[in-house]
Order: C-alpha cells, then sequence, then structure tokens
C-alpha cells in the first residue's frame, strides 16, 4: 500500500517582527507531521525567534501541543516531528526580544 502524504508552505518568505502564527492546516487524515522551518535574521540585535506546535479540533481555538524548536537565531534551518495531534495545526512564534526580525518560510509536511 502506497502512503499518501501532502506538502504545504504555510509561510512564504514571511517577515515577522512580532508575535504571530502560521496559517493553520487540517491533517485529520494524517498520521505523522513534520514542520520544516528556514528562518533568516533580518536585525543586528540578536534576538531568538521562538517556535512551538500548536494543535485544534476545529481550527478556531488553539492549544499548545508539546513541541517546541530550540530557540533559532541566524540564518538556519530546522525541523520538528510531530504525532497524535487530532485535526488541525500551525506554529505558534514569539520574538522576546523588541526590534529582532526574521524572515520565514515553513512547510508543513504530513503522512497517512
Amino acid at each position: 500500500m502506497m502512503r499518501h502524504f501532502q506538502t504545504s508552505t504555510v509561510e512564504q518568505r514571511r517577515v515577522v517582527d512580532t508575535d504571530f502564527a502560521t496559517h493553520p492546516l487540517e491533517v485529520a487524515w494524517a498520521s505523522e507531521a513534520i514542520f520544516f522551518v528556514d528562518a533568516e535574521q533580518l536585525d543586528e540585535g540578536g534576538g531568538p525567534l521562538l517556535l512551538k506546535v500548536q494543535l485544534s479540533v476545529d481550527g478556531v481555538n488553539w492549544l499548545d501541543e508539546g513541541t517546541a524548536f530550540e530557540p533559532l537565531r541566524g540564518n538556519v534551518s530546522a525541523f520538528r516531528r510531530v504525532s497524535h495531534f487530532g485535526g488541525w495545526l500551525r506554529l505558534e512564534g514569539s520574538l522576546p526580544e523588541r526590534g529582532s526580525a526574521y524572515r520565514v518560510t515553513i512547510h508543513l509536511v504530513a503522512k497517512a
């Protein structure tokens, strides 16, 4: 049996300079997912980009799933695997240091 998968770009070269959430994706059909992040720091301050996975039953109300990325700094690529997530997934991002800015591209790959 061939496994089904879907790769979605949930953010494409988005400039973030404040807290944000990615576009949500409905993935109830999938059994596992991987977030891929490419981040380019645009400021000189060196503040980290913090990312954590959130899940939702309805795509409206969100809960922290428990998976987080290590703090991202500079120009970096990273990924995190997720399973047992219910219906919807997204990432929530925060910039704890004022004046920080990043350009991010984020992909979500889901597999049944």
